[in-house]
């Protein structure tokens, strides 16, 4: 007889782990798994402290046999962004297909069915990636109220204005959230614009935001305009909110509703 895995992989964010809570009594046999790459917020080891708590086992952390500071130097000392996205590569990817070896799996993934995105795919013929909620038909409403029924709730970063999971320095984040960045974590802010400067050093002028450095970024006038163009846009979402049906505000697809930024697609957010 076939020994099948059964992995579900955590990503730090609330469709993972909402995902995770609503398996728990169907595949008790399921394995928990969090590619850690040395680079999370603060808050997202805390929310899986939560999710421990809940799901009764422990969350296994795999990390890569190198960390992000010794790909960096691989990479020649330049920063990752959605061209290159070799973090993803090897800090996430290659741990996974590691832990994972010659068995035969089945990896669980929370995309949502309101989602306009592929999951990870892997080219590996004994991991097969499956995806419960786009299955069941299960938009963002439905994720929102797993999480709040089962007492684990939302990661402790969205109530400072981060929209997903992943490094703080993650190049998919919106300007806005570089500023709640800075207010919030501003050492952790400081290492990021490190890495632009050693990056520009090394002759290859790539920051985090494309065209705007992180120094830039952060100038008073800057951020202010940044906060100012952020609230204007959320004044725009609840107007045209309102002119929407109820079922599509609450499944988050609304027509003017901005589209969910990419991510680590291994885990899903």
């Amino acid at each position: 007889m076939i020994n099948v895995r059964h992995i579900l992989s955590l990503s730090g964010g609330k469709d993972s782990a909402a995902l995770a809570v609503y398996l728990r009594d169907k595949i008790p046999e399921m394995e928990y798994i969090f590619h850690d790459t040395d680079k999370e917020l603060p808050e997202t080891y805390e929310y899986l402290y939560k999710l421990e708590a809940i799901l009764g086992k422990k969350i296994t952390y795999t990390t890569s046999e190198r960390s992000f500071d010794k790909w960096l130097k691989v990479f020649g000392g330049m920063i990752p962004s959605n061209h290159r996205r070799w973090c993803t590569k090897m800090l996430k990817i290659r741990p996974f297909e590691d832990y994972v070896g010659d068995d035969i799996v089945i990896n669980y993934v929370g995309l949502r069915a309101d989602e306009r995105r592929d999951g990870y795919i892997s080219p590996k013929p004994n991991i097969t990636a499956v995806h419960p909620f786009k299955e069941d038909g299960l938009v963002k409403a439905d994720i929102i109220n797993i999480l709040e029924e089962s007492g684990l709730g939302l990661p402790g970063y969205t109530e400072w204005g981060r929209s997903r999971s992943g490094c703080f320095f993650c190049f998919y984040q919106q300007k806005i959230e570089w500023v709640r960045l800075k207010e919030k974590h501003p050492d952790l802010f400081e290492q990021a614009k490190a890495y632009e400067y050693a990056n520009n050093k090394n002759g290859n002028p790539f920051y985090w935001n494309k065209n705007e450095s992180l120094a830039q970024l952060e100038k008073p006038a800057r951020m202010k305009q940044i906060v100012k163009n952020w609230e204007k846009k959320q004044l725009l979402k609840k107007k045209n909110a309102a002119n929407q049906p109820l079922a599509q505000v609450l499944g988050g697809l609304g027509q003017h509703e901005e589209p969910e930024r990419e991510g680590c697609l291994i885990c899903g957010v």
